[in-house]
């Protein structure tokens, strides 16, 4: 499985996102109220429920990286795309996304292409029909995976800064651009 170290971050996003916003589900339940009208405290059940059931799969989609498993990440990335373009496309308020549990993360396009592009890695590695348990999967690695793992994560600490503090870091210049050009 060439693609195993994608996958192992897509997988290790999901626990991160899913653990915070499950800690914080107020942003996530803000961002999605606009699109879904439920009562926000009903929101906020949901997006724990919903970002514990996140967590749990990139947990088991890990440790057991299996068809099924893969095919799950791939179906939420690529439902984390679409919302994501929706609240681009909707500006204002529900620009924010709240994916990682923080207020004002900016849904940018690159989160987008981000989300799109780990939806095709898990559904890459679905298809592959992988067996075993992550530990076999690491035994075959040269030093029994530890630079897959260390790159991995890594890569996956990028990943959460490109489309988290990244995106949030544009927004500021954004409005500091805005606000200087209206002093001028």
């Amino acid at each position: 499985m060439e693609l195993i170290g994608l996958y192992l971050v897509a997988c290790a996003l999901l626990v991160a996102a899913g653990i915070a916003k499950a800690i914080r589900p107020t942003d996530t339940a803000r961002a999605l109220a606009a699109m879904v009208p439920i009562p926000q405290m009903r929101i906020r059940l949901l997006v724990r429920v919903g970002s514990a059931a996140e967590a749990a799969l990139g947990v088991v989609a890990i440790l057991i990286p299996r068809a099924g498993s893969a095919w799950l990440v791939a179906l939420s990335y690529a439902v984390f795309a679409a919302v994501v373009a929706y609240a681009r496309s909707r500006g204002g308020a529900i620009a924010s996304c709240g994916c990682f549990g923080t207020p004002d993360t900016p849904a940018t396009i690159l989160h987008v292409i981000v989300n799109v592009g780990l939806a095709l890695v898990a559904a890459v590695v679905a298809a592959a029909g992988p067996s075993g348990s992550i530990l076999s999967i690491l035994s075959r690695q040269p030093l029994h995976g530890l630079p897959l793992i260390v790159v991995s994560a890594l890569c996956a600490w990028l990943t959460y800064v490109a489309i988290s503090v990244l995106a949030g870091l544009q927004a500021a210049r954004r409005m500091t651009a805005i606000s200087f050009r209206s002093e001028q």
